[in-house]
């Protein structure tokens, strides 16, 4: 499985933002899918997740109501709409893929077994 995150760049708070993440590979291995975030200074932290076959996501509080995670099946990509951008939300976003079925754990970054490269969104306040 590859996975290629990209949509990143600056913006000022309360704008909106896409970013992308363009998977390959197995379904099998992908069938739940997660963003996760890294600010300056910070350990990594779960954005939210989605489960391929369904489409159902899964946010972690700090970004619900405001992010939006979906998939496009036909090509492979996931997405994530950032509404109403703070400038806490300043960090390198990565995309990972995991094979497991449920999203009991999708918040546990040690349950992905494939990871994107990284886009950095930066938020001007």
């Amino acid at each position: 499985v590859q996975l290629q995150a990209s949509g990143g760049g600056l913006v000022r708070a309360g704008d909106s933002l896409v970013l992308s993440c363009a998977a390959s590979g197995p379904t099998f291995r992908r069938s739940v899918m997660g963003w996760f975030r890294q600010a300056p200074g910070k350990e990594r932290e779960f954005v939210g997740a989605i489960r391929w076959s369904d489409n159902r996501p899964y946010y972690v509080e700090s970004v619900k109501g405001r992010f939006t995670i979906s998939r496009d099946n036909a090509k492979s990509t996931m997405y994530l709409q950032m509404n109403s951008l703070k400038p806490e939300d300043t960090a390198v976003y990565y995309c990972a893929a995991t094979g497991l079925r449920g999203l009991e754990y999708a918040d546990k970054s040690s349950v992905y077994d494939y990871w994107g490269q990284g886009t950095l969104v930066t938020v001007s306040s």
